[in-house]
């Protein structure tokens, strides 16, 4: 195995989730080379991918589906934030997670939905109409958050999402 291919598997089983400009910016590889060694271990057998939401996320071997659609949501910081609200305060509404988030509710209600899409978390309604969530499975769900945290550049992203959602850039 080439030193780049190394370098490549050893990041990424050390960064399970990391997507692929992640990948090639903290290991300052070419994007035409981080594509053909990332194939070749794909093709190899050494790698799994996760698509979500416009990312390719690459993972060792060893993941089921539902940890790596899990690990990928956790690497984006609204939906950490989601996640540990609902694993602290079960079933919260969409309200609670805006206010506690500080974040605008389509905000919110878009991640909801990518997590609800995941399998990650099911929505619900009460009597009065309004939604909350809880999580598939919880236990699952708290282990993998301790595996993970998001990057710089996705928590920079997240934050300039609600600098928009709150109308600050207009």
């Amino acid at each position: 195995m080439s030193d780049v291919r190394r370098s490549l598997h050893r990041h990424i089983e050390s960064h399970p989730g990391v997507h692929f400009n992640e990948l090639a910016r903290n290991l300052d590889i070419a994007t035409g080379q981080a594509q053909y060694h990332l194939r070749r271990l794909l093709e190899a057998g050494r790698l799994d991918t996760e698509e979500l939401r416009g990312r390719t996320h690459y993972f060792p071997t060893g993941y089921d589906p539902w940890e790596r659609r899990t690990i990928s949501l956790l690497r984006r910081e609204t939906v950490r934030g989601i996640i540990v609200v609902a694993l602290e305060n079960p079933e919260p509404s969409a309200a609670d997670l805006a206010e506690d988030l500080d974040v605008a509710r389509s905000t919110v209600s878009w991640h909801v939905s990518t997590l609800v899409d995941a399998g990650v978390a099911e929505k619900c309604y009460d009597e009065q109409g309004r939604s909350h969530i809880t999580l598939t499975r919880p236990a699952e769900t708290r282990r993998l958050l301790d595996e993970v945290t998001p990057s710089l550049p996705d928590r920079l992203v997240d934050r300039f999402t609600r600098l928009v959602d709150e109308g600050l850039l207009e």
